[in-house]
C-alpha cells in the first residue's frame, strides 16, 4: 500500500480527514450490520439526544507501523470493554465486544495509506464514538443511536522529546462521587474545558484534581492518570471509583512488575505524600507518559528530583519498554498487540 505524501515528521496532533469511516446504526433494538461509508458529515435531527442530554460516549486509541514493517493496534479489545461499560452508565444499548475489534481492523485496513511510516513519530488516531441520534424532548435515553468509528493521522505529542510540564492544584472537580468519572462520556471531558483553559491562561500545561468529597487526595487529570515513582523505586497510582480506568496506566503497571522487577501500588494517593515522591507523570494514549517536573499549589511549588529537563530514570525505562512492546522492539505480553496487516 502506497502512503499518502504528508509530511508525516511534521505534522501536528490535529484532525486529517481519511478516506473510510465505520457507521453502524441501532434501531428496533438491534444493532445493523455496519458498512465503511466515505461521508465524514453526520446529518441528524436538531432534537437528538447527544445533542440535548449529552448521551455520548466514545474511545481513543491508535494504530502504528512497527519495526517489521506490520500495522498494529494496542489492546483494542480493552477499549472495547471500556466502551461497553461507558454505555451501560449512560443508558445506551452496548456495541457488542468482538464486532468493535472487527471494525476498529476494517476502518484502519481501510485507511492504511494514512498509516505513518515506522521512525516518523506519527500515529494513525483511532476514534470509536456512539451517540443518541433520534430526536429526545424529555429527559430520557434516546431510542436510536449509532456507532461510528473515524481515523486521523496524527504527529507526535511532544516535539523535540518530552520535557517535563508543570501542573496546578484545580479548584474545579473533575468529577463526582457515585457520577460518571469511571467512564469515557463526553460529558466529563466538557467539564473539564474551563478549567484547562483556566490553567492555560496561568501558565499551566495541565491541571491536578483532587477528589471532589474531602479534596485531599490526588485523582487525575482533565485526560490523564496519574504515575508516582517513590524514592525507592515503587510505582504507585491513585485509586479511586471516579478516575477514568486508563488502559495505558494498566499497561505500564503491568510492565512495571514484570518487565522492570519493581514494586507496584495502587491505592489512595494523599496530596500531602506528593512532595514526598521523586517523579511524577501523566499517563495515557497520546503520549504513553508525560513527565511532571513541578505540581504548584496556589503559589506552592512542589519540585521533584527528577527535574525540569527530562524524564525521570524509572519514568524513562517505563516510556522506554511500553513503546518498544508497541513498536515491536520488545516482545508483547499474549494478546497485547492485534495485527492488522
Amino acid at each position: 500500500m502506497e502512503k499518502k505524501n504528508l509530511d508525516w515528521e511534521n505534522i501536528g496532533f490535529n484532525y486529517i480527514q481519511t478516506d473510510k469511516r465505520y457507521v453502524a446504526n441501532y434501531k428496533d433494538g438491534k444493532w445493523d450490520s455496519g458498512a465503511l461509508i466515505d461521508d465524514a458529515n453526520i446529518v441528524m435531527n436538531e432534537c437528538a439526544g447527544a445533542l440535548q442530554y449529552a448521551q455520548t460516549v466514545f474511545e481513543g486509541m491508535k494504530a502504528y507501523t512497527t519495526e517489521d514493517g506490520r500495522i498494529v493496534t494496542f489492546r483494542p479489545d480493552l477499549n472495547a470493554a471500556r466502551m461497553v461499560d461507558s454505555a451501560k452508565r449512560l443508558e445506551m444499548p452496548p456495541f457488542p465486544e468482538d464486532r468493535f475489534v472487527d471494525a476498529v481492523v476494517s476502518v484502519v485496513k481501510a485507511n492504511a495509506a494514512y498509516v505513518p511510516p515506522y521512525g516518523s513519530g506519527a500515529t494513525l488516531y483511532i476514534r470509536p464514538y456512539m451517540f443518541g441520534i433520534n430526536p429526545v424532548i424529555g429527559v430520557k435515553p434516546a431510542d436510536e443511536y449509532q456507532f461510528r468509528i473515524f481515523t486521523t493521522p496524527v504527529g507526535p505529542y511532544f516535539k523535540g522529546g518530552a520535557k517535563p510540564i508543570t501542573i496546578c492544584v484545580s479548584d474545579f472537580d473533575r468529577a463526582a462521587p457515585h457520577g460518571t468519572g469511571h467512564i469515557k462520556a463526553g460529558l466529563n471531558y466538557a467539564m473539564s474545558l474551563h478549567a484547562i483553559v483556566s490553567a492555560h491562561a496561568d501558565g499551566f500545561d495541565e491541571n491536578m484534581y483532587l477528589d471532589s468529597a474531602t479534596r485531599t487526595k490526588v485523582e487525575e487529570t482533565g485526560g490523564a492518570n496519574f504515575i508516582f515513582v517513590t524514592r525507592d523505586n515503587k510505582v504507585v497510582t491513585p485509586h479511586s471509583t471516579t478516575i477514568l480506568p486508563s488502559i495505558t496506566r494498566r499497561s505500564i503497571m503491568y510492565v512495571a512488575e514484570h518487565y522492570l522487577g519493581l514494586e507496584v501500588e495502587e491505592r489512595d494517593v494523599y496530596f500531602d505524600e506528593v512532595k514526598d515522591f521523586a517523579e511524577c507523570g501523566l499517563c495515557g494514549t497520546a503520549a504513553v507518559i508525560s513527565p511532571v517536573g513541578k505540581v504548584v499549589d496556589h503559589g506552592q511549588e512542589i519540585c521533584f528530583p527528577s527535574g525540569m529537563e527530562k524524564m525521570g530514570p524509572v519514568t524513562q525505562k517505563l516510556y522506554d519498554t511500553l513503546t518498544g512492546i508497541q513498536m515491536g522492539h520488545i516482545e508483547a505480553p499474549k494478546g497485547w498487540i492485534k495485527v492488522i496487516e
